[in-house]
């Protein structure tokens, strides 16, 4: 492997799975997927870290194997962050900075963005990121980016995306327990937005839709900028929940029927027929799975609707929707989308990337993918040298995790 390659790693914990990507980036800054890997997780309840061992131990199982393909041990990652507790809030700030003639400068920039998140955003919660909107100078406004004209007054209409502090605050903690540092917590949506839209969408007016397996994030974008990010505590386990109790069947059986013969037309009257280990073939009405399913998509669409509108949003989007995450695997699922949203519905899938791209061109993959792109733009990568064995990485750990459960008695 190239010795002039850094290295980023982006890592989705989910509420059912656990993804990383690695990429590597040469010194021309082109960036490569050279390790990938999945994995059940544990310990997560609705995006939120219902523990911190659970976590811990998914992370650092599935890390493994991607840590081995990429030849690279990974010691930070940006990471993804979920849970209805993930919104954003439009604020505005204003400041003197100075006489006509002053130019602004990053320091007039950092100080609007405090003035505009300042007494706005609750104390409990953090902020992730600010998105500047526009900006005004001396009552003139429109302006995107003010840096060297100038004026005596400056102002600011941003776009806070905050989360929790004790939920962001217990997701480090259990990145950390596995012995990766959180170099950044990204909502779902937004990173996966990062691997699947182009400027031209951003411009025109699009939103990302991740659907995941216990909640369903929204993020809209408009004017290149990022306008809202919401959450729906729904997602595609309540599918499968939903068939495993009206069907009086096991959750695996469940999520077959849903993966291999639901497709979202639900337009068929035939029954079908799965064979089921040594119980043999059984047999269900294909009207009953696809009415259980019919409903709780209705609920999972009719909620984002609602999301769409309360930002003001609904119809008013040229790009339409792009649906990421597991969930959007479901056969012809953009087609259903399509009526209940009433905007054009594609899957997004992560392209135009090198190395073992197309491993990871699947929709469940588009959060860990923009979350490794986002590292690498904002240039928080990690050079090849000071790199941990996996054999000590473990050990490091169990004496750690030893040491904290002996510590309490």
């Amino acid at each position: 492997m190239d010795n002039d390659n850094r290295f980023v790693t982006g890592l989705d914990v989910g509420t059912e799975n656990v993804r990383a990507v690695i990429a590597s980036i040469d010194k021309d800054g082109k960036v490569a997927i050279v390790g990938f890997n999945e994995g059940k997780s544990v310990g997560m309840r609705k995006g939120i870290p219902a523990n911190l061992v659970g976590p811990a131990e998914a992370i650092d199982r599935m890390l493994g194997d991607a840590e081995r393909m990429g030849g690279y041990d990974v010691r930070s990652a940006y990471v993804s962050i979920n849970g209805s507790t993930v919104i954003s809030t439009q604020t505005e700030g204003m400041i003197a900075v100075g006489a006509v003639e002053h130019e602004i400068d990053e320091n007039d920039l950092n100080r609007v963005e405090d003035v505009a998140v300042s007494g706005r955003i609750p104390a409990n919660r953090d902020v992730l990121d600010v998105v500047p909107l526009e900006y005004a100078l001396d009552g003139q406004g429109g302006i995107k980016d003010p840096l060297g004209m100038a004026g005596a007054r400056l102002e600011m209409r941003a776009n806070v995306i905050s989360a929790l502090t004790p939920n962001c605050e217990n997701l480090k903690k259990a990145t950390q327990t596995a012995d990766v540092q959180a170099l950044r917590l990204v909502p779902t949506a937004v990173a996966a937005a990062k691997a699947v839209l182009d400027e031209r969408q951003k411009e025109n007016g699009v939103a990302v839709v991740d659907l995941g397996a216990a909640t369903t994030s929204i993020a809209i974008y408009e004017e290149g900028d990022l306008q809202y990010v919401g959450v729906v505590p729904v997602g595609s386990n309540n599918i499968t929940n939903d068939l495993a109790i009206v069907l009086a069947i096991e959750p695996e059986l469940a999520e077959e029927i849903k993966t291999r013969f639901v497709t979202g037309d639900f337009g068929s009257n035939k029954s079908i027929a799965i064979k089921v280990g040594k119980h043999g073939e059984r047999t269900f009405e294909r009207k009953e799975v696809e009415d259980v399913v019919k409903a709780r998509l209705e609920e999972i669409f009719g909620e984002v609707r609602k999301k769409l509108k309360s930002a003001k949003y609904d119809q008013r989007l040229p790009e339409g929707i792009i649906l990421t995450g597991g969930g959007a695997n479901m056969r012809d699922i953009e087609l259903f989308a399509k009526l209940c949203l009433e905007a054009s519905v594609k899957i997004g899938i992560p392209e135009k990337l090198d190395g073992v791209a197309n491993a990871v061109a699947k929709p469940e993959f588009a959060v860990s993918v923009g979350l490794a792109i986002l590292a690498a733009e904002d240039s928080r990568y990690e050079e090849p040298s000071g790199k941990k064995s996996k054999k000590s990485k473990k050990a490091k750990k169990s004496s750690g995790l030893f040491k904290k459960l002996f510590s309490k008695f």
